[in-house]
């Protein structure tokens, strides 16, 4: 198979589709590598990386896009590519449909293979694509959250552990899921006063049981959520609902119980984020204010540390990316229920519900195109 990996063009998305030792695993197989030049660049991987891998580096992304039968990348198509794609192409790479009505009529209308990193399932029903940038952004959001807590960047002036004599900044985490894990874990070991919610209580029993002294666990209701803003520093938002718009946990009246000056992290950006008030941002503008509140909204978190992200990326992407290419999609989700549940669009059908369902579209059924 020609497999192609574009540069991303995303704003200040330095992250890369595969390493170079995952375009030589790809080649050993015997497929066709086309790399756009500089694709790597930005996560540290040099074009003669790629080169040296066998890989054949392209000029542009036109010619990439031209030549590929299959394109691994790493975010969602933006505008300028749209017109690049064609009918029966398979896209594998992050999509979040659910917050983006523009993204599924467009790829509707390229009548492309879409099948996103964040829908596929493991035996287990979890997410194993989205675990590794999901561990990413939930530790950058405490990094990140912490740094606009500082007076110069506008915030209250709090340092997240404190000092000896100085209590710790308190935080909140919404969702126990595996960005909340991290965050929480994060924000623990800087010494902050940490509350993690959730609505499993089997999820809670397992953070109490686990998690540092300093995490305290509490159900995740509107009632519980509004005692404990006006004494929070830093709240993390990182609720999913696989491949569906996330649900508003914080409205516009709920930020003015936060204190001026506080930080509201919404992890969930890329499924249209958990607080009422999220508009996406960048890395070059990642923050905004309501209501004193600074708001980061950054959609692509984990693409400020690409060599890290791109490395933890290929590893659990590559193996898919090696069944898809080798069988082809159609055989490879037919023997892979879970990789079938990454496929949300074919030949400009939806067939994944959550999308169907975010923008009220025909759904389709994966068994009924496989």
């Amino acid at each position: 198979m020609k497999i192609g990996i574009p540069k991303e063009i995303k704003n200040n998305e330095n992250r890369v589709g595969a390493t170079p030792a995952g375009v030589k695993e790809l080649i050993s197989h015997g497929h066709e590598v086309y790399v756009q030049h500089t694709a790597g660049e930005g996560s540290g991987f040099p074009d003669e990386d790629y080169s040296a891998a066998g890989a054949s580096i392209l000029p542009t992304i036109e010619d990439v896009y031209a030549t590929a039968e299959m394109i691994i990348k790493v975010k969602e198509p933006i505008k300028p590519e749209y017109p690049l794609i064609r009918k029966g192409q398979v896209l594998f790479t992050y999509f979040h449909f659910a917050s983006d009505l523009e993204l599924t009529e467009a790829m509707m209308k390229a009548e492309a293979v879409c099948i996103a990193y964040e829908t596929v399932t493991d035996k287990d029903h979890r997410l194993p694509l989205l675990v590794p940038m999901s561990e990413v952004a939930g530790r950058m959001s405490i990094q990140e959250g912490a740094r606009f807590l500082e007076k110069p960047q506008g915030g209250r002036g709090v340092l997240l552990g404190g000092v000896p004599g100085v209590k710790p900044a308190k935080v909140l985490v919404l969702g126990a899921g595996v960005v909340g894990r991290n965050a929480a874990l994060m924000a623990a070991g800087l010494g902050a006063d940490v509350t993690i919610t959730d609505i499993s209580l089997p999820t809670l029993r397992h953070c109490a049981e686990t998690m540092p002294k300093n995490v305290k666990t509490l159900y995740s209701s509107r009632h519980n959520i509004e005692m404990e803003l006006p004494t929070t520093d830093l709240v993390i938002g990182s609720v999913l609902v696989p491949g569906a718009k996330a649900p508003h946990l914080i409205t516009k009246d709920m930020v003015r119980l936060l204190k001026p000056g506080s930080v509201m992290v919404d992890v969930a950006v890329d499924q249209g984020g958990c607080f009422e008030t999220t508009h996406p941002t960048t890395h070059s503008e990642p923050t905004y204010v309501v209501d004193g509140v600074i708001q980061y909204a950054v959609a692509n978190i984990p693409g400020a540390v690409p060599f890290t992200s791109t490395l933890a990326l290929t590893n659990a992407t590559l193996p898919y990316a090696l069944r898809l290419a080798d069988m082809g999609w159609i055989a490879a989700c037919k023997k892979d229920a879970g990789l079938a549940d990454g496929v949300n669009m074919v030949d400009g059908k939806i067939t994944f519900k959550g999308v169907s369902e975010a923008f009220d579209l025909p759904y389709t059924p994966v068994s009924e195109v496989l």
